[in-house]
């Protein structure tokens, strides 16, 4: 049965763009065995029919339930110079409101069908992972369960000298300031592919109800995860072994002497701990993946294992590059990712809530690949670009300090934010009344 979501020629040029690769023996045996072969298309409402709603409560669960949040909290007290009271209240006020924009724009994958930067078309215009969604639902569903078993030992046996914390000073606003933007930074970025994970399931549910298992999703196994690094971070400068390892190895090390007590089963468990991170690298690269093939139309022809096979060639050498200076690149790379996705996520729930008043409706499944019918991207690109008159002099990075970020820490994220949204209005306004396309 065709699909009302897609116009007849939509689906001929579909059919046409396959080519020789997708009609190769050893692909067609791929998708027999349940990879996923739909790319970037929007998925009509007859194929939602997904209904086990609570794996998007472990999809996300999973996804930061390893031992990547554990370097983000340390870098509060052994990078900032906070202490781990100081640290903790952070994180718990950071995680409760910025959890909130991406369970939000995850709501958009169900009522739409559509990924979330093809949402975002409607907005900005047109500017595992290799078995796709419901592999990755399924993985996740249970790969949680050794990670938290292996961080449960880990504590177990280093724990004792976690409550030795170095002596911090008072907190400075600097510092308060600047962490906060690097706790938003971890999880603002969530609704640029929040979407990715629900376009399957099926519509007829509570908007409450998907927007609390992707929230507690997000919140839950990261709050304590982040506070056990922040309180790693503090004690290392009084535990000399903890000490050595982080100068050498960053946390992995410090994780490793926490388990060296337990001989070679602690090695076993620091191969579980090193493993953990499989759930949050499969989700980055079937969402990177999928970005790739909207980044230009002939993209979208090109079939999406291929764009997950080029992501992963070219994420290692990255990651091995970036862990010579890891504290120093996780700072850079989560600031940067925040002053984007600052912008991002208030231009697509303004676009969501003010202009098309909460209609999913309104978001015209058939137009999603013309861009003569879409969104220009004029406004969205232009307020991003007015938003960097502040978010640059109030950056406060490693590589470059704006004279607000030097006095009072880096707001960029919080300014990135609040005038991309000022912003976005008056220019969105402007661009519907000439255009006429909402």
């Amino acid at each position: 049965m065709a699909s009302p979501f897609l116009k007849e020629q939509d689906q001929i040029e579909a059919t046409e763009s396959q080519d020789a690769f997708t009609q190769s023996r050893w692909y067609r045996k791929l998708v027999s065995a349940g990879v996923e072969e739909n790319g970037i298309m929007p998925v009509p409402i007859e194929q939602r029919t997904e209904t086990t709603y609570n794996n998007l409560f472990t999809v996300f669960f999973t996804d930061l339930l390893c031992v990547l949040p554990l370097p983000t909290g340390a870098l509060g007290t052994a990078v900032y110079g906070l202490n781990l009271r100081d640290v903790s209240l952070i994180i718990l006020f950071f995680n409760i409101l910025t959890c909130i924009p991406p369970a939000f724009l995850a709501i958009g994958g169900i009522e739409t069908g559509m990924r979330q930067m093809i949402q975002a078309r409607y907005s900005f215009g047109f500017v595992t992972a290799f078995l796709g969604y419901r592999a990755i639902h399924l993985w996740q569903r249970w790969q949680w369960i050794p990670s938290l078993i292996g961080i449960v030992i880990a504590v177990g046996c280093g724990g004792k000298h976690l409550v030795n914390q170095a002596e911090k000073g008072p907190a400075t606003v600097k510092a308060v300031v600047g962490y906060g933007s690097l706790m938003a930074g971890f999880f603002l970025t969530f609704g640029g592919t929040a979407s990715d994970f629900t376009i399957y399931h099926n519509p007829k549910v509570s908007k409450w109800k998907i927007f609390t298992y992707v929230y507690l999703g997000l919140l839950v196994p990261s709050t304590p995860l982040l506070i056990l690094g922040a309180a790693i971070g503090g004690a290392v400068p009084n535990v000399d072994s903890w000490q050595t390892a982080w100068d050498s190895y960053g946390i992995g090390g410090v994780l490793a002497e926490m388990l060296r007590p337990a001989g070679g089963f602690g090695k076993f468990i620091l191969v579980i701990l090193g493993l953990s991170v499989i759930g949050n690298t499969v989700m980055s690269n079937y969402s990177v993946g999928l970005n790739l093939q909207m980044l230009i139309p002939i993209f979208a022809k090109v079939p999406r294992i291929i764009f997950v096979i080029v992501t992963m060639a070219v994420m290692i050498p990255m990651a091995i590059y970036a862990a010579n200076e890891w504290a120093t690149s996780l700072e850079n790379f989560l600031a940067l990712i925040g002053y984007w996705a600052g912008c991002f996520d208030a231009i697509i729930i303004e676009e969501l809530v003010v202009f098309r008043r909460m209609k999913y409706s309104k978001f015209d499944p058939r137009i999603w690949k013309e861009g003569k019918r879409l969104a220009p991207g004029f406004a969205a690109i232009g307020a991003s670009l007015i938003s960097l008159g502040l978010v640059v002099p109030s950056m406060d990075t490693t590589w470059f300090t704006g004279p607000i970020g030097a006095r009072v820490g880096d707001l960029g994220f919080e300014f990135a934010f609040v005038v991309t949204a000022i912003a976005y209005y008056p220019l969105r306004s402007l661009e519907i009344k000439w255009t006429g396309r909402v």
